[in-house]
């Protein structure tokens, strides 16, 4: 019996082991498959925005050094890589982005907005908001949708501005550029559009 007994102590020390060893190699290749679920996760639809994103901010950094500037203060940037805009008499525009904050998506939002007027063609455009401070970023965050022209003020800055922008003028909540504008349709603006949060 006593054979028997330690026969069985040491079948059940290896079966322990073996447990354990199982345990420890399944959650190695757990950790390793981790970040690849992770990524696989992700919807077509929003790896696209984020590709589209990281494209736009590649052109508007090395075409407007400013605004690479701004980049490394800024609290989040919002980028709209697409932006279509057409009409005639009344006219609507809208696209879709990503918000980046410390270089990685963090939210995918949409934006619309209707204007009246004299107005005929197509155009296509896209346009970044660099939110410089907490208080209008959290702004963005708890707003169910945020209409520009109410609460943080947005700057919009022009070739001339760019040039002149550094960081020890930044005074507002939010800078804007546009960038790639390809049409014939005139005049572009962002008050009245309104931004909100949305799941791809």
């Amino acid at each position: 019996m006593v054979g028997i007994d330690i026969h069985i102590q040491r079948f059940s020390r290896r079966r322990s082991q073996a447990l354990a060893a199982c345990v420890t190699l399944a959650v190695a290749l757990l950790a390793g498959i981790a970040p690849a679920v992770a990524q696989s996760a992700k919807s077509p639809a929003a790896a696209e925005i984020d590709r589209n994103v990281d494209a736009a901010l590649k052109s508007l950094y090395a075409k407007t050094p400013a605004a690479k500037t701004l980049a490394r203060k800024a609290k989040g940037v919002l980028v709209f890589p697409s932006i279509v805009k057409g009409g005639l008499i009344v006219g609507a525009q809208y696209g879709k982005g990503a918000l980046r904050k410390g270089g990685k998506t963090v939210a995918y939002y949409e934006t619309v907005s209707a204007s009246y007027g004299l107005q005929a063609g197509v155009q296509k455009f896209g346009y970044a908001l660099f939110f410089m401070n907490d208080a209008a970023l959290g702004y963005l965050d708890r707003s169910a949708g945020w209409e520009i022209g109410v609460g943080p003020s947005v700057v919009v800055v022009d070739a001339g501005m760019a040039k002149a922008l550094t960081t020890t003028t930044l005074k507002d909540d939010v800078y804007a550029f546009f960038f790639d504008q390809k049409g014939l349709m005139a005049g572009l603006g962002l008050q009245g559009s309104k931004i909100t949060r949305f799941h791809p």
